[in-house]
């Protein structure tokens, strides 16, 4: 990975650059390395990714629509935050040619993955808070993420669940379900794994903290594969 190109990218200075060299870090890279020494994987910069985004999100719409109601802006900040969104901004700053994979990862096609190009974005924003403050994400986000939020974007991105429903009754292609095929982790971190079937056979699967958004990742994984 070229952390230098990603300060161009991105229009920042890390300081502490090991953070921003895990948040690019696969779990597939840091397992299939784990013997040769220790590469952290960027799934705890994700988790506080996520929060640092919620809150970052949150106080832009609270300022920029006083007008808007609270279950609107909570609907509002699910679409900037959802994967698909996250994804999209992702790829626009060429985070998936840095990211660091394990060879199987690397040939199944995980560096354009929505949902693995979704949690990159999160860690990325966890590296950057740890590394500069709130402050500067909120910088960051003013660039890159907020100008896009506007009436047309936000009709654009629909929940990624009514856009596959809408796909599928559209084509009359059958009949879709959702099911938990795994959890994981204690009660109080719970993650659960869903996959998207279509006529029972799987279309996509997703990873959440809850079962909506693991539907939700999963259904946008969906979509990203009927796109391409």
């Amino acid at each position: 990975m070229d952390l230098a190109r990603l300060e161009q990218v991105t229009g920042l200075k890390f300081h502490n650059r090991k953070l921003f060299q895990q948040a690019f870090t696969h779990t597939s890279f840091a397992h299939e390395k784990k013997a040769t020494g220790v590469h952290p994987d960027n799934e705890r910069l994700e988790f506080l990714g996520d929060a640092v985004l919620e809150l970052a999100v949150s106080e832009y719409l609270f300022q920029r629509y006083p007008k808007m109601s609270e279950g609107d802006l909570t609907r509002t900040r699910a679409r900037v935050v959802c994967e698909a969104s996250l994804a999209s901004f992702a790829k626009e700053l060429g985070f998936g040619e840095h990211v660091r994979l394990g060879k199987g990862e690397e040939m199944t096609g995980g560096r354009s993955r929505p949902s693995l190009l979704a949690d990159v974005f999160e860690a990325f924003i966890g590296a950057l808070f740890l590394d500069s403050g709130l402050e500067q994400v909120k910088k960051f986000l003013e660039r890159v993420v907020f100008p896009k939020v506007n009436s047309d974007w936000l009709k654009n991105m629909l929940d990624a669940k009514s856009q596959l429903q809408e796909v599928v009754q559209q084509g009359r292609l059958g009949t879709l379900e959702y099911r938990i095929v795994e959890t994981r982790g204690p009660a109080h971190d719970r993650h659960f794994v869903v996959e998207v079937c279509l006529d029972q056979k799987p279309i996509g699967k997703g990873t959440g903290r809850s079962k909506k958004e693991a539907e939700q990742r999963a259904a946008s994984e969906a979509l990203a594969r009927w796109r391409t």
